[in-house]
């Protein structure tokens, strides 16, 4: 079934309205300016799902703050993960002796969050924490501590709020579960569910 011309036809079940998500982000801006007083703060985003959720944490921050970015691939022209995480663009400057948040939208396997970490860490931050939108129940397997975390969600493959399948849907003001019938000739590929 090709993608409707009304995204919102697409989507079985809203799990996190407009006004949750931007409650929440809220809550996690307190928690963040409150740990991090008095110290500058480099938020580190990672494209391109987790850009809206990172624009609006920014914004919501009423501190010193920095921000930049970062795009990995663990799909390549798959729908699934190959299990190897490429970079394909890396930060514009040095992080060393920096308070770093990382900031991304959705953790399913946690390979490309585990992957981004640890490479971070190895560039001498002051600190380093994990500020994660979505997880779905999985980050504690990974190994990958999450600081801040704005919702935990069933096993399913979501868009919206950033989240995409083949691009589409990143511009939906919530989070819902895609309809199967949208995806149905393979699993979905995208931030939705499989990061």
């Amino acid at each position: 079934m090709p993608i409707s011309t009304n995204l919102h036809d697409d989507i079985e079940q809203i799990l996190n309205t407009q006004g949750e998500l931007q409650a929440r982000i809220q809550e996690l801006a307190q928690q963040v300016a409150a740990d991090y007083d008095g110290k500058p703060l480099l938020l580190v985003g990672v494209l391109k799902g987790g850009v809206v959720f990172m624009t609006d944490l920014f914004r919501a921050l009423d501190r010193p703050v920095e921000m930049d970015f970062m795009a990995v691939s663990s799909y390549g022209a798959s729908t699934t993960t190959s299990g190897i995480v490429r970079i394909l663009k890396d930060l514009d400057g040095p992080i060393e002796k920096k308070h770093v948040l990382l900031v991304e939208d959705i953790v399913d396997s946690g390979l490309t969050l585990r992957y981004i970490a640890e490479l971070l860490e190895g560039r001498n931050p002051a600190s380093l924490k994990v500020c994660v939108l979505l997880n779905k129940g999985k980050a504690g397997d990974t190994g990958i501590e999450v600081a801040y975390l704005g919702f935990t969600i069933p096993d399913r493959f979501v868009v919206g709020y950033g989240l995409d399948y083949d691009q589409f849907y990143r511009n939906l003001p919530y989070v819902g579960v895609l309809k199967p019938s949208v995806y149905a000739d393979g699993v979905p590929g995208g931030d939705g569910g499989y990061d």
